[in-house]
């Protein structure tokens, strides 16, 4: 089979071929550490850890996720609260990771610090410079986009167009409206690093082009983001990182997500609808999280609400309860073969909601299944999908003792199922009946089968 991704510049979806056979490498745009990462920034987090988990059953790879740590939006932070920026970025940076690790997002193989790369940064400059695409005013370096005839093919937008239409400040430093600064000054309460243009930081996009030079290479297989990414910061990655390295393509596939709304309104902090996932996971499970912003193809809209979490808490309810109640060994997860249509499904761009159809009905597999052995192999074909989809990670019975809105003690329920069994045997059916009733109005929901009594807590 043949992995397919959607690539944005060439606007259609075409066979993934690696520059290496056996070795990829993907960059994926990370986060600005000044704050708590909305649900927004957890979707390419989300979406892109699945695709590293179904290029890493065929191939190496080695993903690279940067972190922003010097920024206008850090600097301002620290100038409101009064606390360091190296502070704050390093608090940041733990809850970004901590948040994204709750939502089943393994690590990447590197993490470059901006800040660590501002030598490289600077060489990257100065190729631009003596090859003529980039020039020195009053302080700053800017990159110059007339100088650069393939502008605007990745986001297809004409240069002209874009000249006519652009809300862009022109500086007096600009030849351009549509120049990008590549490095800036830094007075001296701002962060600033000696260069040949005094002191000063660099511009944003500078930073992931020399990031991603330096830990993948000049010519990377994949470059992820979010759509909103892909104009102007991917199209001005794009463009320097061409012009510093004498023609040589920078990207070989570039993979966007689509947006995610709240409601069905765009999150913005004017409507006071961020919804951030440090906050989120404090009542919602990491899993349905993660599911929720899989639950759609990743290149469509996606719509974040009420209705579609309590879609995806249902959902993993019925794959944790098929797998409910039977011993699988970890060697049993780890090798047993999930079914070829659904890894066709994931290779196929991603394709979640034809995958996960393929994890329900290997769900209804098992749950007809009758065969003690049959109904062991079912469930750890489940589990080995799981672990590709980074789902079904907690134990059945914790899964469904952990979330819910009622606050009685696992030890009560127990207490009153004990109870309850007991008046069953003894025939005091009434009694037994009224602890179900009891139970039911405190959000536990019982369920009598051939192996005993399960109980999950429901909303």
């Amino acid at each position: 089979m043949t992995i397919y991704l959607h690539d944005t510049r060439k606007g259609k979806k075409v066979p993934f071929e690696p520059l290496k056979d056996d070795e990829v490498t993907m960059y994926l745009c990370g986060p600005t550490v000044y704050n708590y990462a909305h649900i927004g920034n957890a979707r390419p987090a989300v979406v892109f850890d699945l695709l590293a988990r179904v290029l890493r059953r065929r191939y190496t790879l080695i993903f690279a996720r940067n972190i922003t740590d010097v920024d206008d939006k850090i600097n301002k932070m620290s100038a409101e609260t009064g606390k360091p920026i190296d502070e704050i970025t390093a608090k940041y940076v733990k809850a970004y990771n901590d948040d994204m690790a709750a939502l089943g997002v393994l690590p990447p193989d590197v993490e470059p610090f901006a800040t660590h790369h501002v030598a490289e940064m600077i060489e990257m400059i100065r190729a631009l410079i003596d090859s003529g695409h980039a020039y020195e005013a009053e302080g700053h370096v800017l990159f110059d986009v007339s100088s650069y005839a393939d502008y605007g093919s990745l986001s297809k937008r004409n240069l002209r167009e874009m000249i006519a239409g652009s809300r862009v400040e022109v500086a007096p430093y600009k030849r351009a409206a549509h120049d990008f600064v590549l490095w800036k000054p830094s007075t001296p309460d701002l962060p600033g690093w000696e260069s040949p243009w005094g002191v000063g930081r660099p511009g944003w996009h500078i930073e992931c082009s020399a990031m991603a030079a330096k830990h993948l290479g000049r010519t990377i297989d994949i470059h992820g983001g979010g759509q909103d990414l892909v104009f102007p910061h991917h199209e001005n990655e794009l463009a320097q990182s061409r012009c510093a390295h004498g023609g040589e393509d920078f990207a070989r596939y570039w993979v966007h997500n689509g947006f995610l709304s709240i409601d069905h309104e765009k999150m913005s902090k004017s409507l006071g609808n961020v919804v951030l996932v440090h906050d989120l996971i404090k009542t919602i499970p990491g899993e349905v999280i993660r599911l929720t912003l899989l639950s759609g193809h990743y290149r469509q809209p996606l719509d974040w609400s009420k209705e579609t979490i309590d879609s995806a808490r249902r959902m993993l309810d019925r794959l944790y309860g098929a797998v409910r109640g039977i011993d699988v060994s970890d060697s049993e997860r780890r090798e047993a073969e999930i079914p070829e249509a659904l890894v066709a499904a994931l290779e196929d761009d991603l394709n979640t909601p034809r995958a996960m159809a393929e994890f329900f009905g290997l769900a209804r597999s098992l749950n007809k299944a009758t065969d003690a052995d049959e109904r062991r192999r079912l469930a750890a074909q489940m589990y080995a999908v799981g672990d590709l989809m980074g789902l079904l990670q907690s134990d059945p019975d914790d899964w469904f003792a952990g979330h819910g809105e009622s606050e009685m003690s696992a030890g009560t329920i127990e207490e009153m199922l004990e109870k309850r069994r007991s008046a069953r045997a003894a025939k005091r059916f009434a009694e037994a009946d009224a602890i179900r009733d009891e139970l039911a109005k405190a959000g536990i929901q019982i369920e009598d089968g051939p192996e005993g009594t399960t109980w999950r807590r429901v909303d």
